[in-house]
């Protein structure tokens, strides 16, 4: 099982002016059926570790702004369950989205509130529900990125890829910038390639893993999206300027769902990276978006054992077998299978492989096209 590896930082530690966002959405649909639209992979603990993956994501990200400078925005099904996984935060550090419009209007939004509290505020975005190792590396190269994006630049932190992963996008990089040691200029942001390309991309050593973290002055994230995304700019601007007044709830439910729905690496990544806008801290600290079955297994599997078991290992008895088995206190035997991934819940069960866990979401399509909510 991964051991996250830890230090504690003093109170005078955090970044001056720096704000925590963390967008926790989506429904995991390649973790079904953990993972569901009512109790997504973010609120789950898929480790083992006593804490879901909003909690750790948390827990890391109060060294270096404290805990009132943690921010989420989620969908207004889930806000209740993060109060309750969260309950040091403010009601004001919450804010609840009406309906999924993708990162970059919840990122907005919440940077374009933080930014009328402090004018001088750096936003760094995190997902919920990524998992690191050395969360010691993992604060340096956030204090980097902060350098760095006190410059004016958009910076992001890219992983070394320790395989041609056809599962994540890439980042090129150029030439080393001054702002920070381990800071280089981003050429482009590349979508998840084939598996060839992957390979070029590894052998080629110029690439680096996205993972989807961003930090930036907030007036400069502000000015871009102008830019580039005008209109969303608009209704996010309208929204913030009627948050603390009486008719934030109208204002909200009217202009949300008229927000583009885009992810910021469409919105502002691949355009301001062309222009030359964008900045990546070279980093290496163990990371992984826990995106399948296969990355679980991987997060969890000890050196002693094949199997890979989340849940009570009691409720497991497994021979000559190799794989995952997620358990919710029903018994689980597996005899003589390599690379199997089993996920028993109440209600439903998963049987498929580690090499075939990308296309779980396949299931979850079937059983909505065949009316079944009840099992989404």
């Amino acid at each position: 099982m991964w051991r996250t590896q830890r230090r504690n930082r003093p109170v005078e530690d955090v970044v001056p002016s720096l704000h925590a966002i963390i967008p926790a959405g989506g429904a995991g649909t390649r973790l079904w059926p953990v993972s569901r639209a009512g109790h997504p992979k973010f609120l789950i603990d898929l480790t083992g570790s006593g804490r879901s993956l909003l909690q750790q994501t948390y827990d890391r990200l109060v060294p270096l702004v404290g805990k009132a400078g943690v921010n989420v925005i989620t969908g207004a099904r889930h806000r209740e369950a993060v109060v309750a996984q969260l309950p040091d935060l403010a009601d004001e550090q919450i804010v609840a989205e009406p309906s999924p419009r993708d990162s970059m209007p919840a990122i907005g939004l919440m940077t374009a509130l933080i930014h009328r509290r402090d004018p001088d505020a750096l936003v760094a975005s995190f997902a919920a529900d990524h998992l690191i190792l050395d969360e010691p590396r993992f604060l340096d190269a956030v204090r980097q990125a902060a350098d760095v994006a006190r410059e004016g630049f958009v910076a992001t932190i890219g992983l070394r890829p320790l395989s041609p992963s056809t599962a994540y996008g890439y980042i090129e990089t150029g030439d080393a910038l001054p702002a920070a040691s381990d800071a280089a200029a981003v050429l482009r942001f590349v979508e998840k390639p084939e598996a060839a390309q992957a390979l070029e991309y590894l052998r080629a050593g110029t690439f680096r893993w996205n993972a989807g973290m961003f930090v930036s002055r907030a007036d400069v994230m502000l000015d871009h999206l102008r830019r580039e995304q005008p209109r969303l700019h608009a209704g996010i601007e309208e929204i913030a300027a009627a948050w603390d007044g009486p008719d934030r709830d109208e204002v909200l439910e009217g202009t949300w769902p008229t927000l583009t729905r885009i992810a910021i690496d469409h919105a502002l990544a691949e355009p301001v990276a062309a222009a030359g806008g964008v900045a990546v801290i070279r980093a290496d600290f163990g990371w992984s978006d826990i995106g399948d079955f296969a990355a679980v297994s991987q997060a969890v599997l000890g050196t002693e054992r094949d199997l890979g078991i989340v849940g009570d290992p009691r409720d497991v008895a497994a021979v000559d077998s190799s794989g995952i088995v997620v358990t919710s206190g029903r018994a689980v035997s597996v005899l003589g299978v390599e690379d199997i991934v089993v996920v028993d819940t109440p209600d439903a069960l998963l049987v498929t492989t580690r090499a075939r866990a990308q296309q779980v979401k396949q299931l979850v399509d079937h059983w909505r096209d065949v009316g079944r909510e009840d099992l989404l």
